[in-house]
C-alpha cells in the first residue's frame, strides 16, 4: 500500500494558541502546588518532622556513651611551620609504609572510614560512629594488630589504608577481558578471587597545608586511634579498658558483664566447655581449674558473662550475678552495681533463687502436703497462758515401778489392794499352831502373799 502525504498547514493564530496552552497548564500546576504547601504549613504547623541523616546533630553532653565510640581527647602535638617538601614527603612515606600498630578503637569497614583532625576531634563520634560500625562491619577490634598497607599524601590530608583498605583491588581491570575473537577463550586482565575487602580507611586532616612532619609526630597524632608502641596482645587489649577492668584481667579475674574476649585474655581457653539451656535461654558454661585448686564456673549468654561461681575446697561456693562491667564501659564510668550487692554464698542444700522475682523456699518438713499439727490450732486449750496440747516435753528415763502405787496408771484397770495386815504379838515371831480340826489359817507378823496357804487340817491328816 502506497500513498502521498502532504504537509498540513497551520495558521499563525492557531500555532500561537497551541504553544500557549502548555504554558497555561504549567502555571496552573505551579499555583496549585504552592497553594497546597501554604495550606499545609498553616493548618498543620506542628506536624513538620526533620530527620538528621548526617550524623552531626546535637549531642547530649551528659548522656552515657560507650567508651569505644565516644569522642576522643584531642592531642597537643606542636606542629612545624615549614611546609612539606618532596624530600620530607618521601621520608614520611618510607617510615609509615607497612608500619604495624594496635587498634585503640573499632575500625569500621567502608569507603568513608574515620577522619581525625590533627590536634582535634574525631569524625564521626558517638551514635554516628556506632551506626557506621553496625552497618559496615568491623575491620579491627580494640587491641587487634593492624598494618598501614598504603599511605597517600594529599594537599591537606594523609590517607592511610589499613589492612588492605576497604576497596577491592582492580575494580576496573577485572571487568576487561582479552581474547582472539572467540568469547570462550578470553581472559580478564585481573583475576577476581571473590573475596570481599576487610580493611579500613583513616584520614588525618590538617587545617591548611601539611607541615613538614616527621614519622614520630604523625604517630603521636594518631595515638588516640592507633598505638605504635611495642606491646604484647594482652597489654594492647587492656590499654583500651578502664583501670579497674584492666587490673581484673591482668590478675586473671572474671567479672560479670565481661565479653568473651575479656575472659579469654584473663583466663585463656577453658578446660571444659559445654552448651546448655537455662529455661528458654541458651548458655555456654566455661570451667577453669581442677580440684583441689580453685574451680571457676563462667556462664555466658551470647557474648557476655551472666554468672560466675567460684568454688574452693573447704569453703562454700560464691556466686556473682550482678553486672558491674557494663557501667565501666560507659563514659561516666559508674558501675551498675556495687561489689557488696552481687555476692551470694551457697550453703549446703541451698537452691539459687532470685529474691527480686521468687519467694523464699519453705524450710524442710516431715509433714504431708496440707497437714497441720495440734500446735498450729489457735483454739487449743490453754492452761496458765500456755498450750497444753501438742507441746513437746523433755524425755524422762523409765523408773522401776514399785510393787504397788495407788493411781500410778489411771488409764488401766486399777490394781487390787492386798489383804489387810493384822498386828502381830510382840512375843510371837513365828506362826502359832492351829487347833486340830480347824481350818483357819495362821497369822504372822509379816504380810503374807496373796495366794492362800494349804489348810493345817489337811497337813495334820497327811502326817497321820
Amino acid at each position: 500500500m502506497s500513498g502521498i502525504f502532504f504537509p498540513l498547514r497551520i495558521s499563525p493564530a492557531v500555532r500561537s494558541d497551541a504553544s500557549a496552552s502548555p504554558r497555561k497548564h504549567l502555571r496552573r500546576a505551579v499555583l496549585a502546588c504552592a497553594l497546597t504547601v501554604i495550606l499545609t504549613a498553616v493548618l498543620c504547623p506542628a506536624q513538620v518532622i526533620t530527620i538528621d541523616t548526617s550524623g552531626k546533630g546535637p549531642v547530649v553532653a551528659n548522656a552515657p556513651v560507650d567508651r569505644r565510640f565516644a569522642q576522643i581527647t584531642p592531642t597537643s602535638i606542636p606542629l612545624p611551620t615549614a611546609p612539606l617538601d618532596a624530600k620530607t614527603r618521601l621520608e614520611l612515606i618510607r617510615v609509615l609504609q607497612a608500619e604495624q600498630g594496635f587498634a585503640m578503637r573499632p575500625f569500621p569497614r567502608g569507603r568513608k572510614g574515620l577522619t581525625l583532625v590533627a590536634n582535634g576531634k574525631l569524625e564521626p563520634a558517638g551514635e554516628a560512629y556506632l551506626n557506621m560500625v553496625t552497618e559496615s562491619g568491623t575491620s579491627a577490634k580494640p587491641g587487634d594488630r593492624l598494618v598501614l598497607t598504603d599511605v597517600k599524601i594529599d594537599h591537606n590530608k594523609i590517607v592511610f589504608q589499613i589492612n588492605g583498605g576497604p576497596d577491592p583491588k582492580h575494580r576496573f581491570l577485572r571487568h576487561i577481558q582479552i581474547g582472539m575473537g572467540d568469547p570462550n577463550y578470553t581472559n580478564p586482565l585481573a583475576q577476581d578471587d571473590g573475596q570481599q575487602p576487610t580493611g579500613a580507611r583513616l584520614t588525618l586532616a590538617f587545617k591548611g597545608s601539611i607541615p613538614a612532619l616527621t614519622g614520630a609526630q604523625v604517630k603521636a597524632l594518631l595515638a588516640p586511634l592507633i598505638s605504635f608502641d611495642v606491646k604484647t596482645p594482652v597489654q594492647a587489649f587492656t590499654d583500651t579498658l578502664p583501670a579497674k577492668l584492666k587490673e581484673a584481667i591482668l590478675s586473671h579475674q572474671v567479672m560479670v558483664g565481661m565479653s568473651t574476649d575479656m575472659v579469654l585474655f584473663a583466663k585463656g581457653r577453658p578446660r571444659i566447655k559445654y552448651h546448655d539451656m537455662d529455661g528458654q535461654m541458651p548458655i555456654d558454661e566455661w570451667i577453669y581449674g581442677t580440684p583441689p585448686e580453685e574451680v571457676d564456673f563462667v556462664r555466658i549468654n551470647g557474648n557476655r558473662v551472666i554468672r560466675v561461681e567460684v568454688a574452693k575446697v573447704g569453703v562454700p561456693p560464691v556466686v556473682f550475678t550482678k553486672d558491674e562491667v557494663s557501667g565501666m564501659l560507659l563514659t561516666d564510668g559508674t558501675p551498675v552495681e556495687t561489689a557488696e550487692n552481687h555476692v551470694h554464698i551457697i550453703k549446703e542444700g541451698d537452691v539459687h533463687r532470685d529474691p527480686d522475682k521468687e519467694a523464699p523456699a519453705a524450710p524442710p518438713s516431715l509433714r504431708n502436703p496440707g497437714e497441720k499439727l495440734p500446735s498450729d490450732d489457735s483454739n487449743a486449750n490453754t492452761s496458765g497462758g500456755q498450750k497444753n496440747v501438742g507441746v513437746m516435753r523433755p524425755v524422762q528415763a523409765p523408773v522401776k515401778r514399785p510393787e504397788y502405787q495407788p493411781g500410778a496408771n489411771p488409764d488401766s484397770v486399777p490394781d487390787q489392794a492386798p489383804p489387810a495386815a493384822q498386828p502381830a504379838s510382840p512375843t510371837s515371831a513365828s506362826p502359832a499352831p492351829a487347833a486340830a480340826g480347824q481350818g483357819a489359817p495362821a497369822t504372822a507378823s509379816q504380810p503374807q502373799p496373796a495366794a492362800p496357804a494349804s489348810p493345817p487340817a489337811s497337813a495334820n491328816q497327811h502326817n497321820q
